[in-house]
């Protein structure tokens, strides 16, 4: 994806910012009505083709579903899906003036921000979707949601767990105030809900996940990923920041980039923070574009929070743009 993507329609001074989720965002059949509606999104699927050697967009299209949620795949399939999304609205680029991602889907926001090509972007993700799938056949794990507690309660849980088990299981990702996932060695995993229930959580969802991810089972998977990171080439965003998920702040350098990126593989996912931190960019519109709505109701969740929509298809870009326009001139 690069600006010549995305056909300038018109100036306006509505500031937008942009976010994509991460993995478990996938659904069978994404972005295949975009793909067949415009042609920006359908060149990011015949590039990505070119880059992977399989047929992505069929298999989103025909699955099998279970395939499309291994690792490997649902992390150039999100990321692919994410951008052909933005990349199809008309307009868009212009208004951006700050981006984040959940997760790896930070480098949509690298992306869309001009710090990296598409190709390169992908190859990166591609080796990390891999990386972190061989990462969890030799250390199986899990990872589960904790409900109504808040970060230091979880923590404690967490750190109690560890030292009576001696199993690895950490805060994995702070995606609200009470909405925290832990993420470690399954056994682990589960005993930590269970003490959270004892220690006043409202509910404890398992998620059906293949990994452990942002723990430290992921640990093997560094290596790989920095060497993936090393060969991409990243120039810094010229006017849009980019907020990074590990410190919540915008990057200010390339080698931060690249000392970020690598970290997150283990590191905890601070995304409440880094909502945050995006709606510092006095925003008047969030715009999460991905196959499932799941950031979009958080962002409206925090404090003074502006418009937000949520792009999941053709149907959402084509009211995504009536909205950039309707200020056009105004």
């Amino acid at each position: 994806m690069g600006r010549r993507d995305v056909a300038v329609v018109g100036v306006n001074s509505l500031r937008v910012g942009a976010i994509f989720p991460g993995q478990g965002s996938q659904l069978l059949g994404m972005g295949v009505d975009v793909a067949q509606r415009y042609p920006a999104a359908a060149e990011l699927f015949e590039r990505a083709e070119k880059i992977l050697g399989y047929d992505l967009l069929a298999l989103q299209r025909e699955g099998p579903e279970e395939r499309l949620r291994e690792t490997q795949y649902s992390q150039p399939a999100i990321f692919v899906t994410n951008l052909a999304l933005a990349s199809a609205v008309r307009g868009l680029v212009p208004q951006l003036v700050a981006t984040a991602g959940h997760s790896f889907a930070e480098f949509c926001s690298l992306v869309v921000a001009g710090a990296i090509s598409f190709e390169n972007a992908l190859r990166v993700v591609d080796e990390r979707g891999k990386a972190m799938s061989a990462a969890a056949a030799a250390a199986p794990g899990g990872m589960s949601a904790i409900l109504g507690l808040d970060a230091v309660a979880v923590r404690s849980v967490t750190d109690a767990t560890q030292a009576r088990t001696g199993l690895r299981v950490s805060p994995a990702n702070f995606n609200a105030p009470a909405q925290i996932v832990i993420s470690g060695d399954l056994e682990a995993v589960v005993a930590a809900g269970e003490a959270a229930l004892a220690a006043g959580a409202k509910r404890v969802v398992p998620l059906n996940v293949s990994g452990a991810w942002h723990s430290a089972l992921m640990e093997p998977a560094v290596e790989r990923f920095q060497r993936a990171v090393a060969a991409a080439s990243f120039g810094m965003p010229e006017r849009i920041d980019v907020i990074s998920n590990v410190d919540a702040k915008p990057y200010r350098s390339t080698e931060e980039i690249r000392t970020n990126l690598v970290a997150s593989i283990v590191h905890e996912v601070r995304w409440h923070e880094t909502a945050i931190r995006l709606l510092d960019c006095k925003l008047d519109l969030v715009v999460e574009f991905g196959a499932s709505a799941v950031l979009a109701p958080m962002m409206k969740r925090v404090p003074n929070a502006p418009e937000v929509i949520a792009v999941n298809d053709a149907a959402g870009i084509e009211r995504l743009e009536a909205r950039l326009l309707s200020e056009v001139g105004a």
